[in-house]
């Protein structure tokens, strides 16, 4: 049997030390079991027992009583953990590995973390305990949760920073902080999620896509400007930095006055990117008609409209006065605000020359 690409005798060792059972480790490794030993023993790892993971370090209270640690950990592992049926194990994924050592250090956990490899790209935090699986399952996180996982009952004191976790796990800021959703499979969780928010006060809203495996899925959606600097205020009041930094600056990114931001802070891609689609002539003519008034491009101008109306976060669109007059019309534009714009498009169920075309309040949509 061929080893899995990449697969060293030190990867292989590696793997076995940060304690996977060896049915994962066959899977990842390529070998069976008895030739993952003959490597180990060529290199005298010292063997635990068959089917027995290595002990680690870990605080296995840490998920019995509530703190702003606690909850932001559990939602990271409600969105992006896994638990294995057959051994108990649990893992935690994480693009970011900076923030799998800050879990494991809250955790009072040995920062066992296992690099990606074959399929698996990302790195995971593993935590062998049966006191933690167990804890975990009474919070709702078991195997095969993606569908069915409920929003666990958290007290009204840390549910800013459960939220936190959850948005550090599974949520999307746009990069021009005008609009974030949470993407769950769990139809249940997306509506915990709604009811959250509304109570909170903020205008939210589901949308529904299909996945790959044609199973709908779910993404709960707050926009416009005030409305996530107002969400931020919530989320990281008690964060003691426990966050994804990104994910922070953009949601905080309209407190700083633009001329402020360092190219650090503002994250986004200042390049252009070229985009071909369909626009009323009419409005087109209008268009150029302003831009020679107030001297600027016709493409700078609709970036403009753009950003009024994710600032604004809602559309009311009606499909059957699409204009009959559109025209091919290519320019550029930034390329993360013309991704927002596509957002915002999908999430509301049209197509991006529709947007284009309301931001501008020239049309009889508006």
């Amino acid at each position: 049997m061929p080893r899995n690409p990449g697969m060293t005798d030190d990867k292989i060792i590696e793997l076995y030390n940060s304690g996977l059972p060896y049915e994962k480790l066959c899977e990842i490794i390529g070998l069976s079991d008895r030739a993952i030993r003959n490597v180990l023993n060529k290199h005298g790892v010292e063997l635990n027992p068959v089917g027995r993971p290595r002990i680690h370090k870990v605080n296995e209270d840490f998920f019995k009583t509530w703190s702003h640690e606690m909850a932001w950990v559990l939602g990271l592992f409600i969105t992006d953990g896994h638990v294995n049926k057959n051994m108990h194990s649990v893992y935690l994924a994480q693009k970011d590995e900076t923030i799998l050592m800050k879990v494991a250090k809250l955790m009072d956990a040995s920062p066992n973390i296992a690099q990606g490899t074959g399929t698996r790209t990302t790195p995971m935090l593993i935590i062998n305990s049966k006191m933690i699986k167990q804890d975990l399952g009474r919070l709702g996180v078991i195997p095969n949760k993606s569908f069915t996982v409920p929003l666990p009952v958290v007290p009204d004191e840390f549910l800013p920073s459960f939220v936190r976790g959850v948005i550090d796990g599974d949520g999307w800021v746009g990069r021009e902080g005008y609009q974030m959703n949470i993407t769950t499979a769990s139809l249940t969780f997306a509506n915990g999620l709604l009811d959250v928010f509304i109570i909170w006060g903020f205008s939210s809203s589901i949308s529904t896509i299909k996945g790959s495996n044609g199973k709908p899925i779910y993404r709960v959606w707050i926009r416009g400007k005030d409305q996530l600097l107002r969400l931020s205020d919530i989320l990281y009041l008690d964060s003691n930095s426990n966050y994804v930094a990104h994910k922070m600056i953009r949601m905080t990114l309209n407190k700083i006055p633009t001329h402020l931001r360092s190219k650090e802070e503002y994250i986004t891609d200042q390049g252009r990117i070229a985009f071909r689609t369909t626009i009323s002539k009419r409005i087109l003519m209008q268009l150029k008609n302003i831009a020679i008034e107030q001297q600027k491009p016709v493409n700078h101008i609709l970036e403009l409209y753009f950003v009024q109306l994710l600032e604004k976060g809602t559309i009311s669109y009606c499909k059957s006065n699409r204009p009959k007059d559109r025209i091919q019309y290519k320019t550029t534009y930034k390329k993360d605000l013309l991704n927002d714009v596509r957002e915002f498009a999908k999430s509301n169920g049209l197509y991006i020359n529709d947007v284009i075309e309301y931001s501008t309040g020239l049309g009889k949509n508006i």
